[in-house]
């Protein structure tokens, strides 16, 4: 019997009810150090923890994209080719 968003006792999770709003969130399980955890929240003035972890992943990325950029371009982009964020 597929037990589809609702939980083993027919409740919803809230990981299942985060999914089914569209909010393109995905629940993921992972070791993270205290202080590193506590020292990110505080540098990216994060509320939560999930918020700290998000905010770290997107910028990662964002980083790479840039870095992908610059490689590809090997400094040839001339002055005024793109817009400051």
């Amino acid at each position: 019997m597929p037990l589809d968003w609702k939980g083993m006792h027919g409740r919803v999770t809230p990981g299942a009810a985060m999914a089914r709003r569209g909010s393109g969130l995905t629940r993921r399980s992972f070791f993270v150090s205290s202080p590193v955890l506590r020292r990110a929240r505080r540098a990216l003035g994060a509320s939560s923890d999930a918020e700290a972890v998000r905010i770290s992943v997107e910028r990662i990325a964002e980083m790479e994209t840039f870095w992908r950029l610059m490689k590809r371009n090997r400094g040839r982009l001339p002055p005024g080719s793109f817009e400051a964020p």
